[in-house]
């Protein structure tokens, strides 16, 4: 078992968060389209104070809602929930499009996600919430 706590443990979270470690990448398969922003995160939580540019940029665009997928649902992906609730934001879940080691863990972090830090949508009912206010700002 990993020894997650002293110097041994914070050496080898560095070492995951940093670029061009194997889990810090991309998924290969995730198109990126021209104009994309892609954000580098050094911590579990994209909303760790002065490791990551994005809080920074959602408030210079006025944004108030995020979407969060990934991995692992309860890890990375739980620990920015919270914290982008706790600071503010409106958290939606894409409830099929993150993922965990197993379907327990995964089943598990949405429910608590579900009772006060999150939104729990599937893609399908964000693509029609996106369609819809795409649709409402064209009218």
């Amino acid at each position: 078992m990993a020894d997650h706590v002293g110097t041994a443990g914070a050496a080898e979270h560095k070492e995951a968060f940093s670029p061009g470690a194997h889990h810090w990448q991309l998924w290969p398969e995730i198109e990126i389209a021209e104009g994309d922003t892609v954000v580098d995160k050094h911590r579990f939580s994209a909303f760790t104070p002065n490791t990551c540019e994005l809080p920074a940029l959602l408030k210079a665009d006025g944004i108030d809602t995020v979407v969060i997928s990934g991995t692992l649902t309860n890890c990375c992906c739980e620990s920015t929930a919270r914290d982008a609730m706790q600071n503010n934001y409106r958290v939606i879940m894409a409830a099929d499009a993150n993922a965990a080691l197993s379907d327990e863990e995964h089943a598990a972090t949405l429910h608590i996600l579900a009772m006060v830090f999150a939104d729990l949508r599937s893609v399908e009912e964000l693509e029609g919430m996106l369609a819809a206010g795409a649709s409402a700002q064209a009218a």
